[in-house]
């Protein structure tokens, strides 16, 4: 009565252990960000995907766009452009060898900022 489908199993170990990182593959091509592609495997694949990672992904550009509207961003005084190191320490997780630094100003006047109690 049923199908009878051979067991399949994926190395989960050899791919999140490849021995260089290479970002340029997530650039040319869309991915589901599902749980279907395996590219993504550290957050789960299929029915065992992990149900924070949409909510992470959503947060972090939320923040990531309050940040860059509510506040001018300007390097350190007499610091330049020319002087940031852009290097980056090998390794399993990937990190600037010079931490960037960087001073937030806000955009617009700090009134406007307020919270404001409305009744509903």
């Amino acid at each position: 009565m049923g199908v009878d489908r051979p067991i399949q199993y994926v190395n989960v170990w050899a791919i999140s252990r490849e021995p260089a990182f290479r970002p340029e593959r997530f650039l040319e091509e869309d991915f589901d960000m599902k749980g279907r592609d395996f590219r993504l495997l550290p957050f789960g694949v299929g029915r065992r995907v992990f149900p924070g990672a949409q909510l992470g992904i959503n947060f972090v550009a939320f923040m990531l766009g309050h940040l860059l509207h509510h506040c001018h961003w300007a390097l350190p005084i007499g610091m330049t452009a020319e002087e940031i190191d852009v290097r980056e320490n090998p390794g399993q997780v990937t990190y600037m060898r010079t931490p960037l630094q960087s001073v937030p100003t806000p955009r617009l006047p700090a009134d406007l900022y307020k919270r404001v109690a409305v009744d509903i």
